[in-house]
């Protein structure tokens, strides 16, 4: 599903990526972890499109797109939502959806929809509501939700326009406890519908939770890439975290 070989970015002589690889396969869900400056968003970034890296290539689905733009890699099936929510605020909570469905279509396409199958978007975007039980919500303004509301808008949005691979920023950042468990069973959700998951959080036990393999970052390249029990025990990640016990 994704590969990425030995990609490198860097701004100025400040090395934020160096040499990274790992791979993806189809339907796997991995957990992204490292110290503060390890290079985790920059990589989102760099997967997304939003930076392009000085060295190194970038393939999903065996298309290298490594120069491609981010609009471009959205189309192609990949999925990012933003640790700070990226719901577009000021339309209602169902424009956010039929925009979604309607980004699917050319530009075109969307201006010769006729009232017929403009009612068939919204029914369709309706659906995506209940699956997250935001349909009562469907015309109040997205920027009236509260932050683990807009976090499900975002991601069932993303799921909404057809994503395949999803890069999940800190996805319960800002959530209150009991819309984490929201967020966390939406989550399930994508896995048990197939779909490749790749989640920056800080919480590794929130990770374990349903994660296959956590990769841990430190200074720009991978450090550990193994399943969670492996990572939670490896003294590189209390290095990582806590400095050498060693006299």
């Amino acid at each position: 599903m994704l590969r990425v070989e030995e990609i490198s970015f860097s701004i100025g002589h400040f090395h934020i990526l160096q040499e990274l690889s790992f791979e993806l396969i189809a339907g796997e869900t991995a957990g992204i972890i490292g110290p503060n400056g390890s290079g985790k968003t920059t990589l989102f970034n760099t997967l997304s499109g939003f930076h392009y890296p000085q060295k190194g290539k970038i393939f999903f689905q065996d298309q290298d797109i490594t120069r491609l733009r981010p609009y471009r890699r959205s189309r192609a099936g990949i999925g990012r939502v933003f640790q700070n929510s990226g719901v577009f605020r000021e339309m209602t909570v169902l424009e956010n959806i039929v925009t979604a469905l309607e980004g699917k279509t050319s530009l075109w396409k969307s201006l010769l929809y006729s009232p017929k199958r403009l009612r068939a978007l919204r029914e369709e975007s309706m659906s995506y509501l209940e699956q997250i039980s935001l349909a009562d919500k469907a015309k109040a303004k997205a920027s009236s939700l509260s932050g683990g509301q807009q976090r499900l808008l975002e991601i069932i949005r993303t799921v909404a326009f057809g994503a395949e691979l999803f890069l999940l920023d800190e996805p319960t950042a800002g959530v209150s406890p009991r819309m984490k468990d929201d967020v966390i069973n939406l989550i399930k959700k994508l896995q048990e519908d197939g779909k490749t998951v790749l989640i920056i959080e800080h919480d590794i036990n929130f990770i374990k939770e349903f994660c296959e393999r956590i990769i841990v970052l430190d200074q720009g390249t991978v450090i550990l890439d193994d399943t969670p029990e492996k990572v939670a025990g490896s003294e590189k990640l209390h290095e990582i975290y806590f400095g050498s016990t060693a006299a």
